[in-house]
């Protein structure tokens, strides 16, 4: 096996482990429930500061429509976002956080602050720093491939 494919293979099997444990721990420290993939729509929408529709959220996180819909709909029924028709489009609806959705973000923030602040401070901040142009690259070539 060539040394390239044996790093590939050793870089992957690193990354989809990681994610796996990170998501583990990090289900088990959000707040009443909250499942990772609410707590990604609640900061997304937090940090846009604007409303965005459903298809582009499903963009955005590189999922589906449905999957996005299915999200969508159990934040709207806990009370965390608003789903409003768009006024100049009545085919699409707009999506924002709402203030109790806000409340629940920061609770969340909150909970994982802990572990991820000591998974830096484990890791070396210098390491973690030096790691994240690395990281930024790999997602970047990543969804440029999913995008074609």
């Amino acid at each position: 096996m060539s040394d390239s494919r044996s790093l590939a293979i050793s870089l992957f099997s690193e990354l989809l482990t990681s994610d796996q444990l990170l998501r583990n721990q990090l289900t088990r420290v959000l707040p009443d429930r909250m499942e990772i993939s609410h707590f990604s729509v609640l900061n997304h929408l937090a940090g846009q500061g604007v409303e965005k529709t459903p298809a582009q959220l499903a963009r955005s996180f590189h999922v589906t429509r449905g999957a996005m819909t299915n999200t969508l709909a159990k934040l709207e029924l806990a009370g965390f976002v608003h789903i409003r028709p768009d006024w100049d489009d009545a085919r699409r609806k707009l999506v924002s956080i709402s203030p109790a959705g806000d409340r629940a973000r920061q609770a969340a923030l909150t909970a994982i602050s802990p572990l991820v602040t000591d998974l830096v401070d484990e890791l070396g901040v210098d390491r973690v720093r030096a790691a994240l142009p690395v990281l930024r690259q790999l997602r970047i070539q990543l969804e440029q491939t999913d995008d074609k």
